[in-house]
């Protein structure tokens, strides 16, 4: 009896499986604040040069006598005349009359805060010159998710799910609250970095932790399930950042509940298949014996004993005492492959997604409007993605998702400038795509790589994720060559990468693997009841040679 048919023997998905899963996903909500949220705390608003403070407006003329215009009439965001200018506005921004010499705004800037009123670009003048500490900040707060997906996701696979979860909860509420705080903007990317690297192991410990408690038929569920709250997250985030405009109130406003997550994280129970995979069997029963009673199956969870569990478990036991560091991903021929084209997949979906959903202030529309958009969508492409994991497999889906995604984007790059509603079109059904990309490619790398690495496979494809996230603001750069060519990135690296779907192997309905060699018979095509009966059918003839012997 496999660690499956112990599950279902002690409830399936009863009442313990529900309460867990929903605790556990309900900080994912405000993980999709997190991710995005500079969207709106970084947000910039109008602003151009303020005159010297002991201007008479009154004598030296209104604030127009101050400000160039740029070549469509508009005031200069970045100079100033150095003198006022009496007359009609001059165009060029440069030169007027001989004598508008211009400098850039030494006496910093006004903001328009109509729709912004405080976000840290007006409260730190990350504007003109400074703008790429803007960037900074977000970059270094991917770095952070990076370097956490890298950190926690093989501490989980030596400590446990739980324990990482319970330090992640209390990181990120701590390092969110003192973000709000921040006095100035390196002690606010500092706080953004450790926020980061704690909200990857809250993602990574998430999806694990539900994983290994569900039998295998509602696995694809709860993948779903959580893509939905993620998405929810979303619109969360807009109906928030409208409510409370101010970074400072808003960050705190996505932190402070941490706290309360952590909490009641004290109360999940430990991945028993975790346990099992370590070699710790009586932690194994006594977990299993809590479920079954919570579950109402006491008489199930009295049956079950020491000697049951080493007979069920046997290969579990006597092949994963030992814990697998990360090289065994590339060491391992099997899990070599699984690691290379994984990694191609989780790159290309963070790489194509950040590219789109990180520049909403560029749709020229309503930034809470294109905010809304994008969760909607994810409404509806994560239901047809969650009918295909579930009826056709796990492979259809995500070269689906990619491939669609990718041809988007690309038709996107050709589409004319002034064609808005065609374009936001299709970046919203781009970014459609790519949604459902990240909730397949999470599910997918749970149900490829055995427990024994699971959770340090989770974390570098989540670290190959942030790379991706930190090299796409890089590609947008490129549009200073000509306007189209990060779209064009943004959209090949996806098309190509869905080519690698094709040497991974399609896990509907199989069991999770516990070891490498679990792996190794898949990719043979054996499942582990197949080499069960092949065990069984070995053992009359062992004992005939023994007894000719």
């Amino acid at each position: 009896m496999a660690f499956n048919d112990l599950l279902l023997q002690l409830g399936g998905v009863g009442r313990f499986q529900k309460i867990q899963v929903t605790l556990v996903i309900l900080p994912l909500i405000l993980l999709a604040s997190h991710n995005t949220l500079q969207n709106f705390t970084a947000a910039i608003p109008t602003h151009h040069c303020r005159p010297p403070a002991d201007t008479n407006l009154s004598e030296d003329g209104d604030l127009e006598a101050w400000l160039p215009r740029d070549g469509q009439g508009r005031p200069e965001s970045c100079l100033l005349f150095t003198f006022p200018q009496r007359g009609p506005p001059f165009p060029n921004g440069t030169e007027t009359n001989g004598t508008g010499a211009t400098e850039p705004c030494p006496h910093g800037w006004i903001y328009d805060n109509s729709t912004f009123p405080s976000t840290i670009v007006t409260e730190w003048d990350l504007v003109c010159s400074h703008r790429a500490l803007r960037q900074l900040a977000q970059s270094l707060y991917m770095m952070g998710v990076l370097l956490g997906a890298m950190t926690f996701g093989c501490l989980a696979d030596r400590l446990g799910r739980q324990k990482v979860l319970i330090f992640n909860y209390l990181q990120t509420a701590v390092s969110g609250t003192c973000a709000a705080f921040a006095p100035n903007f390196p002690a606010y990317c500092a706080f953004r970095f450790l926020s980061g690297m704690s909200t990857a192991g809250v993602v990574l410990n998430c999806m694990t932790l539900n994983v290994e408690w569900m039998p295998i038929h509602t696995r694809a569920y709860v993948g779903t399930l959580t893509g939905y709250v993620y998405s929810l997250g979303q619109f969360l985030l807009a109906g928030m950042a409208y409510a409370v405009p101010h970074w400072r109130y808003l960050q705190l406003l996505v932190s402070a509940p941490f706290f309360a997550f952590f909490i009641y994280s004290w109360f999940f129970i430990e991945s028993a298949r975790w346990y099992a995979s370590s070699g710790r069997l009586d932690l194994t029963l006594r977990n299993l014996q809590r479920v079954a009673w919570i579950n109402g199956k006491q008489e199930e969870g009295a049956n079950l004993s020491m000697e049951a569990l080493q007979a069920s478990l046997k290969k579990e036991l006597t092949t994963g005492k030992s814990q697998a560091s990360a090289l065994e991903l590339i060491r391992c021929p099997a899990l070599r492959r699984l690691f290379l084209c994984l990694s191609m997949l989780w790159f290309a979906t963070s790489f194509a997604y950040y590219g789109l959903v990180m520049d909403l202030q560029g749709f020229g529309v309503s930034i809470y409007l294109i905010q809304v958009i994008f969760g909607a969508v994810d409404l509806p492409a994560k239901l047809v993605s969650f009918l295909v994991i579930n009826n056709v497999g796990r492979r259809p889906a995500q070269m689906a998702s990619l491939l669609l995604a990718g041809i988007c984007i690309l038709i996107n790059g050709v589409v004319p400038k002034d064609k808005s509603i065609v374009r936001t079109s299709l970046a919203v059904l781009g970014k459609g795509c790519l949604a459902s990309s990240f909730n397949c490619i999470f599910l997918y790398t749970g149900e490829v790589y055995p427990t024994m690495i699971r959770q340090t496979g989770l974390g570098m494809g989540s670290t190959l994720a942030r790379v991706g996230s930190i090299v796409s603001p890089l590609v947008s750069m490129t549009a200073e060559l000509y306007p189209s060519v990060p779209l064009f990135i943004y959209g090949a690296v996806p098309v190509a990468a869905s080519a690698a779907i094709a040497l991974l192997p399609e896990t509907l309905g199989q069991p999770l693997p516990d070891t490498v060699q679990d792996v190794e018979n898949r990719r043979r095509g054996k499942t582990r009841k197949q080499q069960e009966e092949l065990q069984k059918q070995m053992v009359p003839l062992q004992a005939s040679a023994q007894v000719k012997n």
